[in-house]
């Protein structure tokens, strides 16, 4: 880690350190392609299949580095989040992984599927109102009462190492990509790709794909500043949550463009991947296909790794009636 102003942020050292440090606890995802969808786009996609992870997200990469690096005595007293699903069902994972207690807020509105696997984990959930503002106050009480780690859902140096790893296995199981692309949401996906691609395959292109109903990120990327919702309403529920100033470093630094997908084209591409794929995503999954399909004259003709994110859904609410 280096310090740079009021930010720690990780090196690329950090996310070697961090892959041997999680490795049994984590799959080494499948990479899939489809002959249908390289035609329908006119690029070679390669779909590093996150939704097939422990836990079922990629979010198990940076929670288990974040919870498996602590020290004994910090790690007895428990580690405590705020998230909407992923992060917090993939930290009740780790932390059981480890033996210790995990507290985390979150949404009354968050998918039943999500709030099941944290129990199921064993973490102890704590409901708030769906929106930043109230998620961060409840969650500042819970810390004050259990003296727990917080471990951010993707603002944290610890967390965006782990996320790292993922592109670091999308490089070894694929032959010289021009491009990846990944969900945008508060970044920690995003910035992990950046902290590896920067140093491990620098002439390889990263984009992020956004809901145009949750385009925060989007917008904040052409101001050249964090720009945050609320409360945005999207059926990509795990992208809701704003940029923060860390991942706002390496989006700021690093990333080519950010592109937005509206709700139907979502829809339309996660019918696709389940049509043609065969695969269960969730709709944050679907964004950046649908964001190639929106921009076709960018992706033609290139290699583009995508990568699905995750694959917890509640599968009574999936849109998925013609």
């Amino acid at each position: 880690m280096k310090q740079q102003g009021n930010l720690l942020i990780p090196e690329f050292q950090d996310m070697l350190d961090a892959h041997q440090r999680i490795e049994p606890y984590i799959h080494r995802t499948p990479v899939l392609t489809s002959s249908f969808l390289n035609e329908l786009t006119g690029a070679q996609l390669f779909f590093k299949c996150e939704n097939f992870q422990k836990a079922g997200a990629f979010k198990v990469r940076g929670a288990c580095n974040a919870v498996f690096g602590l020290d004994d005595e910090k790690a007895k007293i428990g580690v405590a989040t705020h998230s909407s699903g992923n992060h917090a069902l993939s930290l009740s994972y780790a932390a059981g992984r480890r033996g210790i207690p995990c507290t985390v807020v979150m949404p009354h509105s968050a998918p039943q599927a999500k709030k099941d696997a944290v129990r199921g984990y064993g973490g102890t959930i704590v409901e708030c109102e769906p929106s930043t503002s109230s998620r961060e106050a409840t969650f500042a009480k819970v810390v004050e009462e259990t003296g727990a780690d917080f471990v951010h859902p993707y603002n944290d140096p610890r967390v965006i190492a782990g996320q790292g790893t993922c592109s670091r296995e999308l490089i070894e199981q694929t032959n010289r990509l021009d491009m990846v692309i990944a969900p945008i949401g508060g970044g920690g996906m995003v910035s992990g790709t950046c902290l590896t691609l920067s140093n491990l395959a620098p002439e390889v292109k990263i984009y992020a794909a956004e809901p145009e109903q949750a385009d925060d990120a989007y917008r904040s990327f052409k101001a050249g500043k964090i720009i945050a919702d609320d409360a945005p309403e999207t059926i990509a529920d795990g992208l809701k949550v704003p940029l923060k100033d860390l991942t706002w470093h390496f989006v700021s630094n690093y990333v080519t463009d950010i592109f937005t997908a509206s709700e139907q084209e979502i829809i339309d591409s996660l019918k696709l991947t389940l049509k043609r794929m065969k695969i269960v995503i969730e709709p944050s999954c679907a964004v950046p296909l649908a964001v190639i399909l929106k921009n076709k004259e960018i992706f033609r003709g290139k290699k583009v790794g995508v990568i699905l994110t995750g694959g917890n859904v509640d599968l009574h609410k999936m849109p998925l009636n013609d």
